[in-house]
């Protein structure tokens, strides 16, 4: 990297809470937000427990601002709320002369609102509401965030499954440390959908009791929503402005194993790539990584192959890891962006957060998760997993100040 990549702002909402404050106190309090699926009209929705905002989308553009006679998504939506939040709390105005844009994740788009344009196409003889279809791309949801927050200089979407919005932290570091942007507002958001509940489904990973990460009795993912977004800027924009730095991504690392299109390679060899590419542009050592926000799914394949992989990479030194998606589901395309708001609150907070829902260490591993709350840690390093399907595995590093 040329130059640090500031952390100035964080923003996000989730089934733990509506802004950061709310989830800080979710994960303070070791509360999850999985529960019963009740914003959706589906077969599964007292059989398959969800991890949902627990909100209208009506509230939601009451919480966004949006008038009410607007056509927005409920992932757009989300996602608004999230970067509004990030742009506040790094008290960012619209400075003249300042290069700023948009690297915003998903994997559904304007889906929800896609199933029911069909739902209403096909009882009334194929005649339905055009305005709602416009939305199902996913590069409408990034558009509609960028033109409410006058973001122009650069606006593009990213779409790697469940490696999507770490991606999008990935590219907009990337467009800072090289001197194309000053700015960067850089994150994902899903939402819940009946094609994802019931694709998910039909793959037979998703866990009835809902998810438990890294136990030997897990059975599959839970599926949540959300957004996450971080703030990023150029030493240069932070000098100017005299804005309080978080922290600093300080390494990040891809790599595509292509092994399968859905299912993690046995050893883990993406998943360890990843992590190695993130420890050396970020000139670390992996024992000087104190903690590890691991992607976790909760599924038999991905716990077993990011395990053997974190054992692979630190060997007889593993420092303390957890997975969040306990907390919040598996949100997909915002799952990275949501996770990188945890890590940073990991740092600032000095907390490691615990695996909720773990009771039986997995036979296959020597490495079992944190599973109570830890305060007053030395947390300077954290490393962040996410990986997705296809084989596209991300892993970013978050340092303190």
């Amino acid at each position: 990297m040329s130059g640090k990549v500031y952390i100035t702002g964080t923003g996000i909402i989730s089934s733990t809470g509506q802004n950061c404050k709310e989830v800080l106190d979710s994960l303070l309090s070791s509360r999850s937000g999985i529960g019963n699926l009740t914003l959706i009209d589906s077969v599964h929705k007292d059989e398959i427990p969800v991890a949902e905002v627990k909100a209208s989308n009506e509230q939601l553009k009451q919480l966004a601002g949006v008038p009410h006679r607007e056509t927005w998504s409920r992932t757009s939506l989300l996602g608004l709320i999230a970067v509004r939040e990030a742009l506040a709390s790094a008290g960012f105005t619209d400075s003249p002369g300042i290069r700023k844009g948009i690297i915003s994740a998903t994997t559904v788009g304007g889906m929800d609102r896609t199933e029911r344009f069909y739902k209403h196409f096909r009882k009334n003889n194929c005649h339905g509401r055009l305005r709602d279809v416009i939305t199902h791309d996913m590069g409408d949801s990034t558009e509609k965030i960028a033109g409410a927050c006058g973001i122009k200089d650069i606006v593009t979407t990213i779409s790697t499954a469940c490696s999507s919005s770490a991606n999008s932290i990935l590219l907009g570091s990337r467009l800072i440390s090289s001197g194309i942007l000053d700015m960067v507002v850089a994150g994902g958001a899903d939402s819940l959908t009946l094609f994802t509940l019931n694709g998910f489904n039909s793959l037979m990973i998703l866990d009835k009791r809902g998810c438990m990460p890294f136990d030997d009795d897990r059975n599959g993912l839970t599926l949540g929503e959300g957004a996450g977004y971080l703030v990023l800027e150029s030493e240069q924009s932070v000098e100017r402005s005299g804005r309080k730095a978080l922290a600093v991504v300080s390494g990040y690392g891809n790599a595509c194993d292509a092994f399968h299109q859905t299912a993690s390679s046995p050893d883990g060899d993406g998943a360890f790539l990843s992590m190695k590419k993130a420890l050396t542009r970020a000139q670390l050592d992996p024992s000087e990584i104190n903690y590890i926000n691991a992607h976790g799914t909760g599924t038999r394949n991905n716990d077993l192959s990011e395990g053997r992989a974190i054992e692979r990479l630190f060997a007889s030194s593993v420092p303390p890891f957890s997975s969040t998606k306990a907390y919040t589901g598996h949100t997909l395309g915002a799952a990275g962006g949501i996770e990188a708001v945890f890590s940073v609150m990991a740092i600032t907070e000095k907390c490691i957060w615990p695996s909720l829902h773990f009771s039986r260490p997995m036979n296959e591993l020597k490495i079992v998760p944190e599973v109570k709350l830890i305060r007053n840690a030395n947390v300077r390093n954290v490393l962040s997993n996410s990986f997705g399907f296809g084989g596209n595995n991300t892993s970013l590093i978050f340092t303190g100040i």
